[in-house]
């Protein structure tokens, strides 16, 4: 079975990612067969549009294969020209989600289902991201001993106030009402519908107004209000909690604001990565002020030194393999990392 299917539909170039049992997680061979794919769209005139969706119904993709990296880590898998495996997979990762955020033509994701980590990657950097009522959005790296990676640093700041921080933080799930207020959907269409949208894409007439606005104009014809947004009646006190420079400073924030939601956050931070969560505040922190191509390097150095450290494979065996849910990080509290620490995980790595 081919793990992502692509195909010229009359105007449309067509994305199925198509590894259902894996809810369409993104493993380096999908990478490097949309890599070319898309390059060879955005050169083709005839094609006006993409069109990206998930197989199997449950998910439209639930991240990065990062089982995979790790297990690559643990045994220095190398690529055939001795490229470490690590290397390689986000190198090529993060160079597919920068054609995607450059790409000129409109990229439609057609987010239906879980949408976790790289799935964010594939889908945040396109044109139009519609959604569905069966959304389930969440960035949850910091607890397996990672960072808000495939661009995270540049668009969980640009979400209103500090939900960004507090998505990046605690690895919240988001709701397709909260995706649409957050920003990153431009739109919410019905589960039922998405074919007919499909459909409706490939039969427009591409030649009324540019291409951006043709796609707008039809998702607009499916779109219907996702409801009210939990995430937005709770900005108050996330922004009054989350605006802290420090890890510490949040968790003292929470202390204070002394509400079931905030004592339930606490413990939520309590349960992460403690390195990850320093890391993760100092690069959402960073992304304030840079622009997206910047804090793609910034995110690559990252990854390097984060699957390096034995928290990421430790996070990846208690979520992922044994799936005990009780990493054993290290260092285990937040007081042990030191900015040191947070400094080593920014520092360049060679090419």
């Amino acid at each position: 079975m081919t793990d992502v299917l692509l195909e010229t539909r009359g105007p449309l170039g067509l994305v199925t990612l198509n590894r259902p049992k894996a809810l369409n997680a993104l493993d380096l061979g999908m990478i490097r067969a949309l890599a070319p794919a898309l390059e060879d769209w955005a050169a083709r005139p005839e094609v006006r549009a993409v069109v990206v969706r998930g197989a199997g119904g449950r998910a439209f993709c639930a991240g990065g294969d990062v089982r995979a990296v790790a297990s690559a880590v643990a045994q220095d898998t190398r690529e055939p020209g001795g490229e470490p495996f690590a290397r390689a997979f986000f190198r090529e990762e993060y160079a597919l989600n920068q054609r995607i955020h450059h790409f000129p033509k409109p990229y439609v994701s057609l987010v239906d289902g879980i949408c976790m980590g790289g799935g964010l990657g594939l889908s945040r950097h396109g044109s139009h991201r519609v959604v569905t009522e069966r959304l389930v959005l969440a960035m949850p790296e910091t607890g397996i001993g990672l960072f808000p990676d495939v661009g995270g640093g540049w668009f969980l700041p640009r979400f209103p106030g500090e939900s960004g921080t507090y998505l990046g933080l605690t690895g919240e799930r988001a709701s397709a009402a909260d995706a649409v207020w957050l920003g990153y959907a431009t739109a919410h269409v019905p589960h039922e519908r998405l074919d007919a949208l499909g459909e409706a894409l490939g039969a427009a007439d591409w030649s009324q107004g540019t291409a951006h606005d043709v796609a707008t104009r039809v998702i607009d014809g499916f779109a219907t209000a996702p409801g009210a947004s939990a995430l937005r009646a709770r900005a108050a006190e996330i922004d009054r909690c989350f605006a802290g420079g420090r890890v510490e400073e949040i968790l003292a924030a929470l202390e204070a604001e002394g509400t079931p939601w905030a004592e339930a956050t606490r413990a939520t931070l309590g349960r992460m990565c403690p390195t990850s969560l320093k890391v993760t505040l100092r690069q959402l922190r960073l992304g304030r002020a840079l622009p997206y191509d910047a804090m793609k390097d910034v995110e690559f150095r990252l990854s390097q030194h984060c699957t390096a450290r034995p928290d990421f494979r430790e996070g990846i065996r208690a979520v992922l393999v044994d799936k005990d849910q009780k990493p054993r990080w290290s260092p285990s509290t937040l007081a042990e990392v030191s900015d040191a620490d947070v400094d080593a995980c920014f520092a360049p790595v060679s090419l």
